[in-house]
Formats: C-alpha cells, sequence, structure tokens
C-alpha cells in the first residue's frame, strides 16, 4: 500500500477513499494459480488458451514464465506433451473435444461462478424450455455459454429494446440465465422487461451475476457520490471492469476512468480536486493499484481511507483436481 505522505509538503491535499473489496476474486486467483501450478510441476511451456484473465500485466507475467497465451487449438504444435488451459471465462463444449481428439493434455480453469451457469443451461434445455441469455455479444464468457448448446437453444439478449423485441417458440417453455459480468442494473431492466412480457419465465435458481461483480459494484456505489473522481483499474477488455465505471458515473461521480496503469492517466482531467476514489476490477492485481496510488502521492499528498464492505476473505475455489497438491504429478 502506498504510504500516506501526512509530512510538510506543497503539495495540494487529496483524501483518498479506497474502495473494498477490490481487484482479484477468487475465480480469478484460481485461475492465475492454475498457470503458474502447472509451469511448477510441469515446466514450460504451458498453453493457455485465450488470456487466463482480462489484464494485461498479469498476462505478460506468466509469459514470462513460461506461459505461451493463444486464441485457438490450432496454434499449438500436433506433437506438444506440454499442458494446454482453458481461461476462467469458460470455453464452448467444442473446445474440450478438440483438446481430447489431439490428446492434449488439459486443465480447465472455468470460474466455477461461470460453470454453473453453463450447468443452468444444460438443465434448462433437458427440461425443453428455450433459454434467454442476458450478456455481451462476442465476450467470452458469452460465446462459452452459447457453445454448451445446440445452436437455437440459446438466444442472446443485450439490451431492453432486444427484450422487448424477442418472440420465444413458446412462451410456456421460457427460461434465463446471465453473463456472471454485467452491472447488476444494466440485469435488473432486461430481467424486468421479460418477466413482464413472459410471467411464466423461469429464472435461475441462484443469482448468476458472481458475488465479486456484485461486491464491487456495491462498494463504488457507496464512494462514487463522495469523490470527485474515481479511478477504477483493470483492462479495456475485462466487463466487470467497465461496469464498475459505468456504475460510478450512474452513483453520481462526475469523472470516472478505466485505466490499466499510471502511465494512463490524464492528469489534466484531475485538476482541481478534493476526493478520490479507487477500485479495481476482479482481474487486476493490488500491485497495479500500488502503482496508482504512488502515482497520485507524487502530486498530492494523500489521507487514505479505506470504505470496507462485504468480507470475501472466505471465499476461495479448489484448483482444478489435477494441480492439487494430493493429485498425482
Amino acid at each position: 500500500m502506498a504510504p500516506e505522505n501526512h509530512g510538510n509538503s506543497d503539495k495540494p491535499q487529496l483524501k483518498v477513499l479506497l474502495c473494498s473489496p477490490r481487484g482479484f476474486c477468487a475465480g480469478v486467483v484460481r485461475a492465475i494459480d492454475s498457470v503458474e501450478q502447472a509451469l511448477k510441476r510441469y515446466g514450460a511451456p504451458v498453453y493457455v488458451r485465450h488470456e487466463i484473465v482480462h489484464n494485461r500485466y498479469v498476462v505478460e507475467s506468466l509469459k514470462a514464465k513460461g506461459a505461451i497465451f493463444v486464441e485457438e487449438l490450432s496454434e499449438i504444435p500436433d506433437d506438444t506433451k506440454a499442458p494446454v488451459i482453458f481461461s476462467a471465462h469458460g470455453v464452448p463444449k467444442s473446445i474440450p473435444v478438440e483438446s481430447r481428439r489431439r490428446n492434449f493434455f488439459s486443465f480447465d480453469a472455468t470460474c466455477p461462478l461461470v460453470t454453473k451457469v453453463h450447468r443452468e443451461a444444460e438443465i434448462h434445455h433437458k427440461r425443453g424450455r428455450e433459454i434467454v441469455l442476458i450478456g455481451h455479444a462476442g465476450h467470452p464468457e458469452v460465446v462459452g455459454t452459447l457453445g454448451q448448446l445446440p445452436d437455437g437453444a440459446i438466444t442472446l439478449v443485450q439490451t431492453v429494446a432486444e427484450a422487448e423485441a424477442f418472440q420465444p417458440r413458446d412462451e410456456s417453455k421460457l427460461s434465463y440465465v446471465t453473463q456472471t459480468t454485467l452491472s447488476l442494473d444494466d440485469t435488473a431492466d432486461i430481467v424486468a422487461t421479460l418477466k413482464r412480457r413472459f410471467p411464466g419465465i423461469v429464472a435461475p435458481h441462484k443469482e448468476d451475476i458472481c458475488y465479486a461483480t456484485t461486491n464491487r459494484q456495491e462498494a463504488v456505489k457507496r464512494v462514487a457520490p463522495q469523490v470527485d473522481a474515481l479511478v477504477v483499474v483493470g483492462a479495456p477488455n475485462s466487463s466487470n471492469s467497465r461496469r464498475l465505471q459505468e456504475v460510478a458515473e450512474r452513483a453520481g461521480c462526475s469523472y470516472s476512468v478505466l485505466v490499466q496503469r499510471a502511465a494512463e492517466i490524464d492528469w489534466s482531467k484531475f485538476e482541481g480536486i478534493k476526493t478520490l476514489g479507487v477500485t479495481a476490477g476482479a482481474s487486476a492485481p493490488e500491485v497495479l493499484v500500488e502503482e496508482i496510488l504512488d502515482a497520485f502521492a507524487a502530486r498530492y499528498t494523500l489521507n487514505v481511507e479505506t470504505v470496507s464492505g462485504a468480507d470475501e476473505s472466505g471465499m476461495f475455489f479448489p484448483l482444478p483436481r489435477q494441480l492439487r497438491d494430493n493429485a498425482a504429478a
């Protein structure tokens, strides 16, 4: 944590409200640990399909240790004996099928909360229900969920307007699931539209939006009205990080920005501020939060206060079975 610099200084005072929880969630920790444990146990290289999590710093750090990131399995040599890991976002069923066909030694680092959505969709399909997936087109998690079932079994709905226009095959056999990293507010509006139009639609047994997404958004909602500006540390292709920026603006913060590193900060946007909020998406490591605070400490005298919300200290997801310490190497 960046030290508070209360001493004599000509720098202007800046009160920083640091959101808690922020940064890594249990699913991200599990995914990163899966790559690191595979490297430790089997040596380099380890192939990873897609970015293990959406954070350039994390990906580059794992590359330096021997991970090779690919977008498709076709980029992996046929004769490799190296482990192949599927990212935290989940993959279509065709991917493990191809992996087995090519005799790859693979591990699935899909977040268990994403796997929960996959299983829900499968159950709905087996019960003859058409499925609406609330999510963003092209996001790896959405691609993975759509790929759990045959074409046409799931319809993607991204907006309230699309929910209004959706025409199911049979209104009496309808269900919905959601991408885990969405904004609670946006999802609520779409769900409300679907329930109004189709009162019998079957909802998830338990909320699909993950605990980490919910907790980080709630912390931002508490801080945003109290600050002049808010910085979200995260990657532009990270859905949960982008939603944090949007939530901050809706909650009353006049300026919120998503940055990956301190070098991206446009300091002209922070001239004259007295209070600053700081949070981080679920795939952003704490070292990057510290880097941001250090950058502000070089320009301001900081008074840092942590605004605490939900306690996530008990959240833990075990590694894939083959990578656990008691598993055979």
